[in-house]
């Protein structure tokens, strides 16, 4: 495998109708090279392999095509023995997991593509936040149920919503060591349909990454922390910043008046007693700005002079 995977064919591996199933080469590649050793041996010393949000059966026909007889595929739509829910059964121990969860509500599955909606299915979380926490408890269940050397491959892609980009793997939490993270290329999506106006670039890829459970008791995590903070209460703003940010507030001119009253509170402000005469000293020194007469400045169009 390389860094960026390309199936322009998805195979004949599962249901090619089920929505949202991914082609089932990525699975037989990934179980190749990371259980490569294990395949063909007699079960008792074959590695396990569990995959999770089975869907429409894409890992079982990779499993038979390549000699498993102990994997396990777990899904609440029930098509691979009794329904599984993520929220409230457990995740044999497995060598491998393969996990391919819904993109928070693009796809809605319970009561669409498969039987009535069901308050446990993923993809009818309530909100965002809703289907990240919900996403994070499954995915550290999945981390305890990884024997020690054991491997998570994680396919997700990211989402658009009201012209708001989510990026899933940035805001959920990360169980295990990185071994690695592969971009997938997209084909053939229900997106492609569509015609898009404006500057939309429309999503063509998902993520691949692979999680390394290395030790028994020691548990890497990461998780994102989203912060707004008030360039006006930052120590490591730079005086340009700051007054090109105030500039902009008013409208693009501004008299150096203006300019104190704005800037009189702010953490630059604050450690420096000569303040007026470095507002002043920014304006002179940086191209961004120019007179418009005495006391009066404005914005320097720097297109039109390149």
């Amino acid at each position: 495998m390389h860094s960026v995977i390309n199936y322009e064919q998805r195979g004949t591996y599962g249901n090619n109708k089920y929505r949202g199933n991914c082609s089932g080469k990525v699975i037989k590649d990934l179980l190749l090279h990371y259980m490569g050793d294990s395949i063909g041996k007699p079960q008792k010393q074959q590695a396990s392999f569990c995959e999770v949000f089975a869907g429409g059966g894409t890992g079982l026909a990779v499993a038979r095509e390549l000699g498993f007889k102990n994997s396990i595929h777990l899904d609440l739509n029930g098509k691979f023995g009794p329904s599984w829910n993520a929220m409230k059964d457990e995740i044999p121990v497995s060598s491998f997991i393969f996990s391919h969860p819904p993109y928070h509500d693009i796809i809605k599955y319970s009561g669409n593509v498969w039987g009535q909606p069901h308050p446990d299915d993923l993809s009818r979380c309530g909100s965002y936040e809703e289907f990240i926490k919900k996403l994070d408890f499954v995915n550290a269940k999945i981390y305890r149920a990884l024997k020690r050397g054991g491997y998570h491959a994680f396919l997700v892609g990211d989402v658009r919503r009201n012209g708001q980009y989510f990026s899933i793997i940035k805001d959920m939490t990360w169980f295990g060591s990185i071994d690695a993270h592969v971009i997938k290329t997209q084909h053939n999506c229900f997106s492609d349909q569509k015609n898009y106006r404006g500057k939309f670039i429309p999503i063509k890829h998902e993520h691949l990454i692979v999680f390394k459970k290395e030790h028994l008791w020691a548990i890497p995590i990461k998780f994102n922390v989203n912060l707004e903070k008030d360039l006006r209460d930052s120590k490591h703003a730079t005086w340009k910043d700051v007054v090109y940010a105030a500039m902009e507030m008013i409208g693009g001119t501004a008299t150096l008046q203006e300019l104190y009253d704005i800037l009189a509170d702010t953490e630059k402000t604050k450690s420096n007693p000569n303040w007026k005469a470095k507002i002043r000293q920014t304006l002179q020194i940086n191209q961004q700005f120019t007179p418009v007469k005495r006391g009066v400045w404005k914005f320097v169009d720097l297109e039109a002079i390149a």
